[in-house]
């Protein structure tokens, strides 16, 4: 109980340890803790080299922030820094115009300077909605990821009545209104016309009470998990068949989506037609065109209310078609000498038809399967063809699921055989049938954990704080249920986890779209209820085998530890294959088998 407890603890401490004094000192206070407790366990010479390098780890905590700075090429001056439990905020000057707001050393946000006044400044922008905005009278226009402004910027130069600013980052939104870039920027989040909001964009979509003219998503994701090459694994809730139908909801009847991106507008085409269809939509195909910007590399995906007639499709974007350097011409519905490209073709045939063609993965994205960057698949496997393996799928390359696959067979070949040595060796052993049982359980609780706190991140949004509040609830509860664990049946137990397992992927999915435009506190209460009770239950079966086997638990403590990393390695692999749904029944599986394996007495 006390380890459970102790870790739930843990996970607020840390971030409030991050957001007080910067991720890179507490990083070396974590390490004096863990040197403080080698001194209360340890004697003589351990406890001199502990408390040795506990005086190293004080003197190190004043050189921290150098210490754990990679050097990197910047294009421009680092003007400062700022790194909390959200992430590492850069402000960069790239030129007396332009500076640029850098997310944890590979997303990029850009801020124009700006004196205030828009007699004197007119700006260009490369994705130019003025036609759109002029298109109403009075334009309630919604920036998906507001970043560093220029959303906002070009929205208040067009006159647009009401700005709705949606950020995730609330740092982000500090230097905008208050910080070192509220003045640079003209304090254009000083406007009356604009609402500023720390939020999930899509959560606030839903729970938005009036309309939207103009939904618009400028690469509204951040690549920064591409700096450690796991961006492929992140899912990303904005781009998802379900996403499309809470914009189109929260559009005007004459209303426009707009979503620019370098690399996945062939899946957000998938996605939008799905979308479309399902919300009874006849004639998808007449409600959206697709564009392609040469000169930024990136496409932009329009979406209407209404059927777009010719004119709105060729001036949506305020640019005559191959306008010299800077042009945009559409992808679909495409001229002649370019009707064979992949989104024309998807939108013409479907995607299933133009899968097989596909370079990469074009299917729709999902809730249930929102992996959007996961663009590899195995048909690409081809080592000898590959010059140099990128650290992104965008070739079609399946990096991610190789990756996957490549720690799986270490753990299988290295940690796992380790757990078996006591066997030869050891005079007391731990028979088969418990240490499978040890396994199955670490193996099911950590499958379980990861795909809930993915899953939840929709509900309560994604940050580094709703993953916190998942943590915190499942351990303590976790810890709580450890304590009472032999004062219920085994049976109850293990049927109650897979009852409560089956119950969020068919009914609590549906509780969580229901309650989604609640306010964030009802929000986390609501998660509380939903995940408290399963983490509980989850907390029993290994206090319960732990009575059977007495000394042998720290074997078995073991085999658990291996068997929670081959798992919630696994499920990952599942979950991108796959879907939440058929990873959370792995989970329950692996305890129902723990149930048959605990009633086998006599092999214990």
């Amino acid at each position: 109980m006390a380890d459970l407890v102790g870790a739930s603890a843990g996970v607020v401490f840390i971030i409030v340890l991050m957001n007080l004094i910067g991720t890179p000192k507490t990083a070396t206070l974590i390490a004096i803790l863990i040197f403080l407790l080698a001194i209360i366990n340890s004697k003589d010479i351990v406890r001199k080299v502990s408390l040795f390098s506990i005086v190293i780890s004080v003197v190190i905590i004043f050189f921290s922030d150098s210490l754990l700075e990679l050097e990197r090429k910047d294009r421009g001056k680092i003007l400062s820094t700022h790194w909390d439990a959200m992430s590492k905020i850069r402000i960069v000057e790239y030129n007396e115009y332009t500076r640029g707001i850098r997310i944890d050393n590979a997303a990029q946000t850009s801020v124009y300077k700006f004196e205030g006044d828009f007699n004197n400044t007119k700006f260009k922008f490369d994705v130019n909605v003025a036609n759109l905005i002029s298109k109403f009278d009075s334009c309630v226009f919604l920036s998906l990821g507001s970043g560093g402004g220029v959303d906002v910027l070009h929205a208040l130069q067009e006159n647009a009545t009401e700005i709705h600013a949606v950020e995730v980052n609330p740092y982000i939104n500090y230097l905008m209104e208050d910080g070192e870039l509220a003045e640079y920027s003209g304090y254009i989040y000083k406007d009356p016309r604009v609402k500023v909001v720390t939020e999930d964009a899509r959560t606030y979509v839903r729970r938005f009470e009036k309309k939207f003219d103009i939904i618009f998503a400028l690469s509204s994701n951040s690549f920064a998990a591409l700096a450690s090459g796991a961006f492929a694994l992140a899912e990303n809730y904005l781009f998802t068949t379900e996403a499309v139908k809470d914009y189109w909801k929260a559009l005007d009847d004459n209303g426009y989506l707009v979503m620019e991106h370098h690399f996945y507008i062939p899946r957000m085409v998938s996605s939008v037609i799905d979308a479309l269809q399902e919300i009874g939509i006849t004639n998808p195909n007449e409600h959206l065109a697709v564009y392609n910007l040469p000169y930024l590399k990136r496409n932009v995906l329009l979406v209407s209310k209404q059927p777009l007639d010719e004119e709105t499709i060729k001036r949506a974007f305020g640019v005559t078609f191959y306008f010299r350097d800077n042009y945009i011409y559409p992808l679909y519905p495409a001229h002649d000498s370019i009707y064979g490209n992949m989104v024309n073709q998807i939108v013409l045939k479907g995607w299933k038809v133009m899968q097989n063609e596909a370079k990469v993965d074009i299917s729709p994205c999902t809730d249930d399967k929102p992996f959007i960057a996961q663009m590899g698949m195995w048909k690409n496997l081809n080592l000898s063809q590959q010059e140099k393996i990128q650290h992104f799928e965008f070739t079609g390359f399946p990096l991610s699921k190789l990756n996957i696959a490549v720690i799986l067979i270490i753990i299988v070949l290295l940690i796992i055989p380790v757990n078996l040595l006591p066997i030869k060796f050891s005079k007391v052993k731990l028979k088969l049938v418990p240490w499978l049982y040890f396994f199955v359980i670490g193996m099911g609780f950590m499958s379980i954990e990861v795909i809930l706190i993915q899953k939840y991140t929709l509900f309560i949004g994604p940050s580094v704080y709703s993953l916190s509040a998942i943590l915190f609830t499942l351990l303590i509860a976790s810890g709580i249920g450890s304590r009472f664990s032999e004062r219920f049946n085994n049976l109850y137990v293990f049927l109650g986890i897979v009852v409560w397992i089956l119950l969020d992927i068919f009914v609590f999915t549906k509780i969580m779209y229901l309650f989604g435009s609640f306010e964030l506190p009802l929000r986390l209460i609501t998660t509380v209820v939903l995940i408290a009770p399963l983490g509980f239950l989850m907390g029993m079966p290994f206090p319960k085998a732990g009575v059977k086997v007495g000394k042998l638990i720290d074997w078995g403590f073991a085999v658990n530890g291996a068997a929670s990393v081959f798992g919630s390695v696994l499920i990952i692999l599942v979950a991108l294959s796959f879907g939440y749904k058929i990873s959370l029944l792995i989970g329950a599986i692996c305890y129902l088998t723990a149930l048959l394996l605990i009633q086998m007495k006599k092999k214990w």
